[in-house]
């Protein structure tokens, strides 16, 4: 009658939140699955954080890979965000960035290559005519704007 309840892969940021308080200087890589507040120094790598808070003291130089950002410190390096990077106002970027969405308040520096995950433009598949037959077939088309066609028209209707 009741079903059982299933496991959920979410985490909450209270459960397993890590935070690196201003005053502190990490030099090396850190790989979690957890959320990271960081408001001190990290030199180094960050791979795998659902989420990262980059404090207005804090200043991440390296790699940075998580599912979402906000940014309101310093980031020097390769940013990779899956998700949603927010920059606020006093974010300062500088590097390159690779994102699935990106918000930008007014006031912040974003000095970056940046590309958008997803981004590649989709071509439609060409229909299979030859070139004769589609010279033939622009040739054909009426349009309203065209100047030769319209003039051919009025002196059709004239004759009339």
């Amino acid at each position: 009658m009741f079903s059982e309840k299933k496991d959920r892969k979410i985490m909450e940021p209270s459960v397993s939140q890590n935070r690196i308080n201003e005053g502190t200087h990490l030099q090396g890589d850190i790989v979690s699955t957890g959320f990271f507040r960081i408001d001190g120094t990290v030199e180094g790598s960050i791979s795998k954080p659902s989420k990262v808070v980059l404090g207005k003291t804090g200043v991440i130089k390296g790699k940075l890979v998580c599912e979402d950002a906000d940014i309101e410190g310093r980031f020097e390096g390769n940013l990779n965000v899956t998700g949603t990077l927010s920059l606020k106002s006093s974010a300062h970027i500088e590097g390159e960035v690779v994102a699935g969405k990106l918000a930008v308040e007014p006031g912040a520096v974003f000095n970056a290559t940046c590309s958008m995950q997803g981004s590649k433009i989709k071509s439609v598949p060409e229909l299979t005519m030859t070139e004769a037959s589609k010279t033939e077939a622009l040739k054909s088309k009426n349009h309203l704007f065209d100047r030769s066609q319209r003039l051919q028209k009025t002196k059709a209707e004239q004759t009339n």
